[in-house]
């Protein structure tokens, strides 16, 4: 990947594509880092929601904005809202037919649907502005006159407006520069602005480690939990990229035709399925219904001992084993469910007959797609085994952890380092895809 990098920059074109895109990134962590009119918050390491222990969605939603999110800046909504456009757009397409045919509509049809999932990103983005000022409102976090005192009537209305039409235009602001990098930097331009913001809190993960091995532990458990915890993530790592490049490839055989005076097809070749084709997708959609609870329990917390208090706090916390095999049971669920709405086997044998195409040994047509089914499902359990190992690393050690008597929070889990070499992997095929255009032999041997 760094030699992927180091040919790149010798390239003059995509050389000042990665210093646009650098530039970019660098406009964003400035604006993760200002603070928004009317809110007072201290910088003292706690923020809004103090030490993120707890299996609350806010720590994801932190993770997911580089912890602006918790100190309530400029983009503390950061690429969230977009990111659950997408995936609510991506759904209902399967749902409306409208969106269906819009989608198969070509450039145009993508446009438009760039166009919808945008404007309703800013709607959510809204929504979630809104519910965000009520609870910094709650917690006395807004600004007061010369005596303290919070403002009351027409002056905490004007509050409001100000601090929500801020967090809504920080939203609008990263959706613009994912946008900028894809037409003029190195390109997948949400997902390097989301890698930024998930690595801006690699020096809390280090610094934490540190201060677990400089503890020691009443009987040095730190001295052998550290090390453990500093292997394991970079052996996860080696994990996730092996495992985003593994495939199942069908054999497929074509028919010779002939069209006019020309002969085409006879060749064998074969259809690639990857292995983890739904990406974090669904950890991302079972953690943050788990965290649904936990989060509501938040604002009503309940008397110590009673059903939703332990619900909150107890069976649904991240180191309990009824919240690790509900999650897993979700990863498990949501990645057949987004198998299903990704691969279609009745088309994708009718694709294969239509161009003259078989699989040997199988019969065209319905046959086909069964075939395909039983491959789907095998590759989709596999795949979702392999991402619930890496999802479920941070309960598991923390359990560890809980046998040697000693606490560890690590600042970054499974779904984050999912995220980060996703995104890496991504970004170097893009660059190995802009230097093959650009027919310079030899830089990628």
């Amino acid at each position: 990947m760094f030699r992927t990098f180091a040919n790149a920059w010798k390239i003059a074109d995509l050389r000042k594509k990665i210093i646009f895109t650098a530039i970019i990134i660098l406009i964003y962590r400035i604006g993760s880092a200002l603070p928004v009119p009317f809110v007072d918050i201290q910088m003292d390491g706690s923020g809004i929601f103090g030490a993120e222990t707890a299996n609350t969605f806010v720590t994801y939603l932190s993770m997911m904005t580089g912890n602006a999110f918790n100190y309530g800046t400029l983009f503390a909504l950061s690429i969230t809202p977009y990111i659950n456009a997408s995936i609510i757009i991506q759904l209902l397409t399967v749902a409306i037919p409208a969106l269906q045919k819009l989608s198969k509509e070509g450039e145009e049809g993508r446009k438009k649907m760039n166009r919808i999932t945008r404007y309703s990103a800013l709607a959510l983005g809204l929504l979630q502005s809104i519910a965000y000022f009520f609870y910094i409102k709650s917690q006395g976090l807004l600004t007061g006159d010369a005596n303290g005192v919070a403002y009351k009537g027409g002056w905490l209305v004007f509050q409001a407006v100000v601090v929500i039409l801020c967090y809504t235009a920080g939203t609008a602001m990263v959706m613009w520069l994912g946008e900028r990098i894809n037409e003029k930097g190195i390109g997948n331009g949400i997902s390097i602005i989301l890698f930024a913001g998930i690595v801006a809190r690699m020096p809390t993960t280090i610094t934490s480690l540190y201060q677990y091995l400089d503890r020691g532990g009443e009987k040095g458990q730190y001295y052998v939990l550290v090390p453990i915890a500093a292997i394991a993530l970079i052996g996860m790592i080696f994990f996730i990229v092996w495992m985003d490049n593994a495939e199942r490839r069908i054999p497929i055989q074509y028919a010779k035709r002939v069209v006019g005076r020309k002969m085409y097809g006879g060749q064998n070749t074969h259809m690639p399925i990857k292995v983890n084709m739904c990406g974090v997708l669904p950890v991302i959609f079972a953690s943050s219904i788990l965290s649904i609870i936990p989060t509501v329990g938040m604002f009503a917390p309940g008397t110590e001992g009673s059903f939703w208090y332990k619900l909150c706090n107890v069976w649904l916390g991240q180191t309990h084993w009824i919240y690790g095999t509900i999650y897993f049971l979700f990863i498990i669920f949501f990645a057949y469910f987004y198998a299903a709405i990704q691969y279609n086997p009745i088309e994708m044998a009718d694709n294969l007959r239509k161009n003259s195409g078989s699989i040997p040994g199988i019969r065209p047509g319905k046959p086909t797609s069964t075939y395909i089914q039983k491959i789907l499902n095998r590759i989709t359990l596999i795949g979702a085994l392999l991402l619930s190992v890496v999802a479920m690393f941070p309960i598991l050690y923390s359990q560890f952890a809980g046998l040697l008597k000693a606490e560890m929070n690590l600042a970054i889990g499974g779904t984050s380092i999912i995220i980060m070499v996703g995104v890496a992997l991504e970004t170097q095929k893009q660059l190995e895809s802009q230097m093959m255009m650009r027919h310079y032999k030899g830089f990628l041997d």
